[in-house]
């Protein structure tokens, strides 16, 4: 499938938006699922509802250290001495029945004495020798935790693609439950194209460069938790790309590669993914990372990114990662957020292109502010380093000025 075509070079490129769109529209989520315990799962996909066995709470029980009474006791109008006759714990409760003008001491936790439907905090009842004073103004049912207030019984804990963070684990916990039902691991391999990349531990030869690109989609997508085959640096030829594609295709969910997408005599991946599948775009309006390919070679997803190693965490982040976690069982939302904040520096911005330029955000005079960080050339991997952000400037942005607001994405959450 073809995004269209115009111009000598026979296709067209297409906005930011309309490649997420299209890629978001095309993938799917993986089919398999397996039973793991619940500390496995953390960073992990539910492939099933997590449905509460039991109340959470299981039972009444105080909200607060104070006492348990009968709110038919209590005045409106004015003070009400109480015998306290005994005391409840969290685990240990009390047995007997409070009866009326009776109270018993209470912790957090403590289950709720038969009789009692209130508890009155013990900053506000004041203690004498056996008794207690309570105030007027306490309410029937205050500072009582109802069973099943969290969660009832039979309701949904936690829905099925819900992804596993530390609350989940203590929810599920809370449930009793030693085990849950989550997705398959995403399996996902990649390799770097060019005859110009040298492998780290060597001395480059005239000519060369470290590949870095392996490197930092390594620590994308073990970041992600997914299952890696990392397939090395792959000369520009076209029967070895060839190989090292249906190598990949045989073995993983996706494949990632980086370089060979433009339109260089050495270029040939666009052109390999076309033949061996197919190919829905292969040119975003955006800055950096303008050569991008989206297809597949039968059921695994091809996503060929750019050579420059900024442009290729641009991509990944912006129309990548939130492929592959939709892949993995997670609805992914359909923009990243964006926070608007005052730029402290001036830009310039080509029109009808989406730029990301790396930003360091940071608070001057109690105001939340941005600036470029460094160097924005796509080559210059120190910048997204030093960065915190992206200042997206949409396609309809001119020039910035000092103290104009920007858009920012920050990095936190891009995963």
């Amino acid at each position: 499938m073809d995004a269209g075509c115009s111009g000598a070079d026979g296709r067209k490129s297409i906005s930011a938006a309309e490649a997420r769109r299209i890629i978001l529209g095309r993938v799917q989520p993986l089919a398999g699922w397996e039973r793991v315990a619940i500390r496995a799962a953390l960073g992990r996909i539910l492939a099933e509802d997590v449905v509460a066995p039991c109340n959470v709470p299981a039972h009444d029980n105080s909200a607060m250290d104070g006492y348990a009474v009968r709110a038919d006791d209590l005045q409106a109008d004015g003070d009400v001495t109480l015998q306290v006759v005994g005391t409840a714990l969290a685990g240990r409760g009390f047995s007997g029945l409070v009866g009326p003008g009776q109270a018993v001491r209470i912790m957090t936790g403590g289950v709720m004495p038969a009789g009692a439907d209130t508890i009155v905090v013990q900053e506000v009842a004041r203690r004498d020798g056996t008794a207690i004073v309570v105030p007027p103004g306490i309410r029937r049912g205050q500072n009582v935790r109802r069973a099943g207030e969290d969660l009832a019984v039979g309701a949904v804990a936690l829905p099925r693609g819900k992804l596993v963070g530390p609350a989940e684990l203590g929810l599920v916990a809370s449930l009793g439950l030693a085990e849950v039902s989550v997705h398959r691991r995403l399996r996902v391999a990649f390799f770097s194209t060019g005859d110009e990349l040298a492998s780290i531990g060597r001395p480059l030869a005239p000519g060369e460069v470290y590949d870095s690109n392996r490197y930092t989609l390594y620590g994308a997508l073990a970041k992600l938790g997914c299952d890696i085959v990392d397939m090395g640096v792959v000369p520009d030829q076209p029967e070895t790309l060839e190989t090292a594609f249906r190598n990949a295709a045989a073995c993983a969910d996706v494949v990632l590669t980086t370089g060979g997408v433009s339109v260089g005599e050495a270029d040939f991946i666009r052109a390999l993914m076309q033949r061996l599948g197919e190919v829905s775009f292969w040119k975003i309006d955006i800055k950096p990372g303008r050569p991008m390919a989206f297809g597949r070679i039968g059921e695994t997803w091809m996503f060929g990114l750019p050579g420059n190693p900024v442009a290729v965490l641009v991509t990944y982040y912006q129309f990548v990662v939130d492929a592959l976690l939709k892949i993995a069982g997670l609805d992914p939302l359909p923009e990243r957020p964006l926070t608007r904040v005052i730029c402290s520096e001036a830009i310039r911005k080509l029109a009808n292109r989406r730029e990301f330029l790396r930003g360091r955000l940071f608070e001057e005079a109690g105001e939340w502010k941005v600036r470029p960080a460094g160097k924005q050339g796509s080559g210059i991997l120190r910048s997204m380093s030093e960065a915190n952000c992206f200042i997206v400037l949409d396609e309809n942005q001119g020039d910035v000025a000092a103290g104009d607001a920007v858009h920012v994405q920050l990095f936190d959450g891009l995963v």
